[in-house]
């Protein structure tokens, strides 16, 4: 029998300034030591303790220890597409200085979402491969013949998405550009091409990709996706 869903357990988890930045910065698919996420929530060590074992108790991150440190990473997949799903309806952070403004201007760009790529780069890739009809539908996506054959030719793990245990294609609502971008093993697959073929590199600093110039010739002349700088994305 279906039961309503108790969402208080996860409000609470949320519920703090300092756990959203952690979820933030989490939301990449990465594992951070307690002490970096501390930093960046501007808290202590002991704080910051106090609000991840709240948000491990949640199911919404998960802990490990490794030699003297603790890594704290999202507790899966699931747990990424519901909190960018929720970033559409929250308001963004407030943003002072210049590093953060920057730091802004690169996750609406390019950055990963969990394992799959968003922002300005997931959301044009993935509106160009619709059109091109490597993609069908919207609110729901799937893989079209022509685009498992557009995909291998470009290197993805077509055959491994398509076999994996968790769903190939998933339409994940972006919560910057407020449309989907491609989720799913074949979103995670992508993203693992665009990486391991130097077509994007994480930032040194938060979540953001820089798109390189190897990755903005190939997204320009086969899709049109024209990335000027971050912050700005056009489609020709």
């Amino acid at each position: 029998m279906a039961r309503d869903r108790d969402f208080t357990v996860v409000g609470r988890a949320l519920s703090t300034p300092a756990r959203s930045v952690f979820l933030n910065l989490l939301l990449d698919g990465t594992s951070r030591p307690a002490g970096e996420l501390a930093t960046a929530a501007g808290v202590s060590a002991s704080t910051a303790s106090e609000h991840l074992t709240v948000l491990v108790d949640a199911g919404l991150v998960t802990a490990r220890t490794q030699g003297r440190h603790r890594y704290y990473a999202l507790a899966g997949q699931d747990v990424a597409a519901a909190l960018e799903s929720l970033g559409v309806l929250a308001d963004a952070a407030p943003v002072s200085g210049y590093r953060r403004s920057r730091r802004a201007e690169y996750l609406a760009a390019a950055r990963f979402c969990y394992d799959h790529l968003a922002g300005r780069l997931g959301t044009g890739l993935t509106d160009a491969w619709v059109r091109s009809g490597w993609l069908a539908g919207r609110d729901e996506l799937a893989l079209t013949d022509v685009g498992a054959v557009g995909l291998r030719e470009l290197g993805v793990d077509v055959d491994g998405a398509v076999t994996a245990r968790r769903p190939t294609t998933r339409a994940c609502l972006d919560w910057t550009e407020r449309r989907p971008h491609l989720a799913g093993a074949l979103g995670s697959a992508v993203g693992t091409r665009f990486l391991d073929a130097g077509w994007v590199t994480r930032h040194r600093s938060g979540r953001g990709l820089d798109v390189t110039d190897s990755g903005r010739l190939l997204v320009r002349e086969t899709w049109g996706l024209d990335l000027v700088e971050p912050g700005r994305a056009r489609v020709r």
